[in-house]
């Protein structure tokens, strides 16, 4: 099992709009909002660090709102 901690950052007011949609992602187990570079931080359960990074790349990336992001990585034990 690979874990991935997403640091969002938004576009201006859009914060509430990509939430919402983190959240109903089967991926993202957890969506929590940020003060300081980075608007939102989510974390992400997936098969394999692979599958991890086809999460972010293809589905939390390509939320209208998402200016970028940053991703941590570690496993589950």
């Amino acid at each position: 099992m690979a874990i991935g901690f997403v640091l969002i950052k938004t576009v201006p007011a859009s914060e509430r709009e990509v939430y919402d949609i983190l959240k109903k992602l089967p991926e993202v187990q957890e969506v929590h909002s940020l003060f300081g570079e980075f608007d939102l931080i989510a974390k992400i359960h997936a098969e394999n660090f692979n599958k991890l990074g086809q999460v972010v790349v293809d589905k939390i990336r390509s939320i209208d709102g998402v200016e970028d992001t940053k991703t941590l990585t570690g496993i589950e034990f």
